[in-house]
């Protein structure tokens, strides 16, 4: 490694740091969550970009009607679920140990809102998880409008003992943008738990959407400061690409959304990790789906080759990805 470039502070060197060698996230996806955004309580369909079951009725068929939601007294399917965590997590641990030799594990709830649930549910789900051999925390995707002090309070009781992420989508800091994509939430709202869940002492994962309709560059790094301004720990940045049932499909072939270009992302990307504090970590710089759901951009069929750019153009920046 050439000696001059600045060293990214990605999660992978930020777990070996603290835990002495590489921790693997193990992603879970448990059936019968859903989020405020689709059941109806704030909206439907979810965000725009979002695919699910509003717009794949065959697949609705094929799926449990239950869904979970805060409210319900019984949850007459969470021994199926406690299964499926843990089918899901003895799988693809036994995957990475055989390929990696991997020996240290967090457990990643990562489809949906995985706070969108009565506490007794969460807590026996994430209890589970953190039962298992080798496993020294938790990363929770979940929404800034479904969590609750009680939620956070009983997580940092946890992350006394236990690596605790939060992964909050805040996707834009602009409500006209939240509006245009039916995110249901605001930017207060936003805000008030983002700072709320790092007073209460928790890690927080921050997600960032580029290319989210009309927003210009300068809108994307304004959201990019306002998410360091709140003292997150850690960012997420994804392409906003369009994929076959959602919302953003309709608008796409109608022709009044336009992707965002390779060139475009891959300079917003890199001008936001060149002003990330030291101590700010990097989860994801891309992402993308190599299947025929992906209507466009194209270049997002290849993640691994987006990942290669974006690490070309850091190095000519000064920095190593």
């Amino acid at each position: 490694m050439n000696q001059n470039l600045k060293e990214v502070l990605t999660i992978g060197r930020y777990f070996k740091k603290k835990f002495k060698e590489k921790v693997y996230k193990v992603p879970i996806s448990i059936s019968g969550f859903t989020c405020p955004n689709i059941d109806g309580t704030k909206a439907k369909g979810g965000c725009s970009f979002c695919e699910n079951d509003s717009f794949s009725p065959n697949l609705q068929e094929k799926k449990s009607k239950f869904k979970l939601n805060p409210n319900i007294e019984h949850n007459p399917f969470l021994e199926n679920q406690l299964k499926q965590l843990e089918m899901q997590f003895l799988a693809t641990k036994k995957r990475l140990e055989n390929k990696f030799k991997a020996k240290k594990f967090i457990v990643y709830f990562q489809s949906f809102t995985n706070t969108y649930a009565p506490l007794t549910t969460l807590k026996a789900l994430y209890e589970k998880a953190l039962s298992f051999d080798n496993v020294i925390g938790l990363s929770i995707g979940t929404r800034t409008d479904c969590v609750t002090d009680e939620i956070l309070d009983y997580l940092y009781e946890k992350s006394k003992e236990k690596e605790i992420w939060i992964e909050y989508g805040i996707q834009s800091f602009f409500q006209t943008t939240l509006d245009k994509i039916n995110r249901a939430d605001s930017v207060e709202n936003m805000r008030y738990w983002i700072k709320r869940t790092k007073d209460k002492g928790l890690n927080v994962c921050g997600h960032l959407i580029y290319g989210l309709p009309d927003e210009t560059q300068e809108m994307m790094l304004e959201t990019f400061r306002q998410t360091i301004d709140l003292k997150v720990d850690s960012i997420k940045f994804h392409p906003l690409y369009v994929v076959k049932h959602t919302l953003l499909t309709n608008e796409f072939k109608k022709g009044r959304f336009t992707p965002i270009s390779e060139e475009l992302y891959i300079d917003t990307v890199v001008n936001s990790i060149i002003n990330l504090p030291q101590n700010v970590s990097v989860q994801r710089v891309t992402a993308g789906i190599d299947d025929d759901t992906l209507l466009s951009p194209m270049w997002c069929k290849n993640k691994h080759q987006q990942i290669k750019n974006i690490r070309i153009a850091l190095k000519e920046r000064g920095f190593n990805y």
